[in-house]
Parts: C-alpha cells; sequence; structure tokens
C-alpha cells in the first residue's frame, strides 16, 4: 500500500538527514515509527476498553496509593 503524507520542511530534513547517516530508507523510519505509534494507540484503546468494563460492573478504581497503603498493613 501506498500513502502519500506531507511533512514539515524540518520533518523532512530530519527524516533525510538521518536516512543518508544511517543507510536506511526514508520509508523504514516512517514504518518503524509508525509501527510503534500504533501499538502505543492500540495499547491505550484496550487500556480505555478495559476501564470502561470495570466501571460497567460497578466497581471503582482506586489510586495505586491507597492500593499500596492496603498491602502494607
Amino acid at each position: 500500500m501506498t500513502i502519500s503524507i506531507r511533512l514539515t520542511d524540518d520533518e523532512e530534513e530530519r527524516l533525510d538527514s538521518l536516512a543518508r547517516r544511517t543507510g536506511r530508507s526514508k520509508s523504514f523510519y516512517v514504518r518503524t515509527a509508525l509501527r510503534e505509534y500504533l501499538t502505543d494507540l492500540e495499547d491505550a484503546f484496550l487500556a480505555d476498553s478495559a476501564i470502561d468494563a470495570f466501571e460497567a460492573e460497578g466497581r471503582r478504581s482506586r489510586p495505586l496509593s491507597a492500593l499500596e497503603a492496603d498491602t502494607s498493613r
């Protein structure tokens, strides 16, 4: 699949420079960045879904400090 994106001059310059210095293609770095960003977004969506399901069961979350206080007793 081919995608076209617009980069700022600074982004293009940084990407070109990185590709030249490392001998990797610009596409390699764009794919790598996208893959990592998508993973982070998927993780965040999964966490949001989990807390929504947790709260839908009538349960409430507690701050970490409260959990730590309970376990130190």
